[in-house]
């Protein structure tokens, strides 16, 4: 697998609690857009990212992104 798979043209809108979260860079996780580990034996790994308080985060859903683990809009090309 060079390039990541494509779960879904658009963001994963959530309201996140404070925490330590790991955004999933294969596609491949049955948990989005989290990792569950599914990447293993290929050359991705999940991206860690904090946060110190209660949000709305859209995480990206396409892998394009440039500023993973957030949406930049890069579906829009897709």
């Amino acid at each position: 697998m060079s390039e990541a798979e494509i779960p879904q043209k658009s963001p994963y809108v959530q309201e996140t609690e404070p925490g330590t979260y790991a955004w999933c860079a294969c596609g491949k996780s049955a948990s989005q857009p989290f990792c569950d580990g599914s990447h293993k034996g290929s050359a991705f790994t999940p991206v860690m990212t904090t946060s110190e308080e209660k949000k709305t985060v859209a995480w990206c859903g396409c892998k394009r992104t440039k500023t993973p683990p957030f949406c930049d809009g890069s579906h829009n090309a897709l």
